[in-house]
């Protein structure tokens, strides 16, 4: 979750406020000039995400492209890479399906487009105005304390996922 606030001392003070809970939150953190840069901030970032989905389809892209270039070339029994000799024609095949696999990973990463990158866009257009944020994580079965929240008075409060 991220707090914007558009004062800096009631970002000091709110984030003291939530260190100091019973039970301790998982992670409290501030963003903008002078603390935390956003883009060092993983959920905050999209470039780092787009890298995640790219290197998370590549673990099954890369496989499948093999398969698919090695079972290619003995389906259509082609003598593309006849130099090669008999088997080492089939594995320049998978070679080549493996690198459309790997070029397919990149490609798919790329395309999608999320809901919360949208949330983010509006997080960093928040910073450019001068507001700070607030990022602030709960351990699983902790509910977060909404009236410290409440009483610092933010512009807004982000949901980044719901889990």
């Amino acid at each position: 979750m991220v707090v914007v606030l558009r004062d800096r001392s009631r970002l000091h003070q709110l984030q003291a406020q939530l260190l100091a809970c019973q039970p301790p939150l998982a992670r409290v953190l501030s963003i903008g000039e002078g603390e935390t840069p956003m883009a060092e901030i993983d959920e905050l970032n999209p470039a780092a995400a787009r890298r995640t989905r790219q290197r998370r389809m590549a673990t099954w892209l890369i496989p499948f492209g093999f398969m698919a270039g090695l079972t290619f070339t003995y389906i259509t029994d082609l003598d593309t890479f006849a130099f090669a000799g008999e088997w080492s024609q089939h594995l320049i095949g998978g070679l080549l399906g493996m690198g459309s696999g790997w070029m397919g990973s990149f490609a798919a990463a790329a395309s999608v487009v999320s809901e919360e990158d949208d949330r983010i866009r509006g997080l960093r257009n928040r910073l450019e105005e001068g507001c700070w944020l607030l990022l602030a994580e709960t351990m699983a079965g902790v509910d977060m304390p909404w009236t410290t929240l409440q009483q610092a008075k933010p512009q807004a409060v982000v949901r980044l996922s719901e889990l």
